[in-house]
C-alpha cells in the first residue's frame, strides 16, 4: 500500500509538472551532460580558467539540449522539491556514468594488457589514451583485400575516430594517414587533428579501371607540450560506410602532389613539411 502511495504520488507530480519544466527523461539527460561538463571544468583548468569560458561551455551544452539556464535551473528547482523523484533520476544519471566509467576503465586495461607484438597488423584499437606507456604515441594498422573484405561488405567503407582532450592552441604535430593502395594507383588521405570532433576518412574498394589490393593508416602525435596525456582517441572503426554516422563528421581528402615520397613512417615529413604539402578538400593519384 505504501508503495502503491509513492508510486502514485510521483507520477501525480509529473501530471502536473509545469510546462516550463523539462520532462523527466530529457532532465536525466541534460543532467547527465552537466555532469560531465562541470567534472571537465573541474580537472581541465587550463582551459576553463575565468568564469566566462565556463559559462560559454555549459551554455553549449544548453544549446545542444535545447534548452536554457532559467529553464534548466527552474526545472533543478522543481525536481528538487519532489525529493524522492530528484533521488531517483540523479541515481539513474550516476549508473549511467558509471556504466560508461567502466566501459571505458575495460578498453584501457585490455589495451595495457595486450602485447603490440603479438597483435596483427590489422587490428585496430576502439580506444587509444595517449596517457598509456607507449613510445609509438599511436597506432597503425595494414589490412590486405581478403582481410577489408571480412570487415567491408559493401563498396564504400570508412576509417573513423573521435578525439577528445585536446586544448586550445593545441601547437604539436597531430596526424592521421590512410594509404589505399590500388594495382595502379596508390591514394594518400592526410588529415591534421587540431579539434575535439569526429574524423572520418571514406573510400571505396574500386576505382575505374582498378581494384584496392591493401589498405595502411596510422594515428600519431608529435607531442612537445606535456599535453598528450590528456587526450583520447574512441570510437575507432573501419566498416561500411553506409552504417557510419554523418553527424559532426570531417571528410579528410587532401591534395598530396605527385612525386611526394611520403610514406606512414615518414616522420620527418610530416614534421617539417605538412603544412606544405597537404591542401583540404581535393584528391590527387599518384602513379
Amino acid at each position: 500500500m505504501l508503495l502503491f502511495i509513492l508510486l502514485g504520488g510521483l507520477a501525480y507530480s509529473c501530471q502536473n509538472r509545469p510546462k516550463e519544466v523539462l520532462n523527466r527523461k530529457r532532465m536525466e539527460r541534460l543532467m547527465y551532460d552537466v555532469y560531465i561538463a562541470e567534472a571537465t571544468m573541474e580537472n581541465d583548468y587550463r582551459n576553463f580558467d575565468s568564469s566566462e569560458k565556463k559559462e560559454a561551455y555549459i551554455n553549449r551544452i544548453f544549446k545542444a539540449h535545447k534548452t536554457t539556464q532559467a529553464q534548466w535551473d527552474t526545472s533543478l528547482s522543481w525536481y528538487s522539491d519532489r525529493i524522492d523523484l530528484y533521488l531517483k533520476m540523479n541515481d539513474s544519471v550516476k549508473v549511467r556514468l558509471q556504466r560508461v566509467r567502466q566501459g571505458i576503465d575495460a578498453l584501457m586495461a585490455q589495451q595495457n594488457r595486450d602485447d603490440p607484438a603479438l597483435l596483427p597488423p590489422s587490428y585496430l584499437p576502439p580506444f587509444y589514451t595517449f596517457s598509456m606507456p607507449d613510445p609509438k604515441k599511436g597506432f597503425r594498422f595494414r589490412l590486405d583485400s581478403t582481410e577489408l573484405s571480412s570487415k567491408v561488405t559493401g563498396n564504400d567503407f570508412l576509417f573513423s575516430f573521435s578525439a577528445i582532450g585536446i586544448p586550445s592552441g593545441f601547437s604539436s604535430v597531430f596526424t592521421s594517414l590512410l594509404t589505399l593502395v590500388y594495382s595502379d594507383t596508390t591514394i594518400y588521405r592526410f588529415q591534421h587533428i587540431k579539434e575535439n570532433k569526429t574524423y572520418e576518412f571514406s573510400a571505396s574498394k574500386y576505382i575505374p579501371g582498378d581494384t584496392i589490393t591493401e589498405i595502411t593508416g596510422f594515428v600519431r602525435l608529435q607531442d612537445s607540450t606535456g599535453m598528450a596525456p590528456h587526450i583520447q582517441l574512441y570510437n575507432i572503426y573501419l566498416r561500411d560506410i553506409q552504417t557510419s554516422s554523418e553527424t559532426d563528421s570531417l571528410k579528410a581528402v587532401p591534395d598530396i602532389p605527385a612525386g611526394s615520397s611520403l610514406t606512414p613512417d615518414s616522420v620527418e615529413l610530416l614534421k617539417t613539411d605538412a603544412e606544405e604539402l597537404f591542401k583540404p578538400d581535393s584528391i590527387k593519384e599518384v602513379q
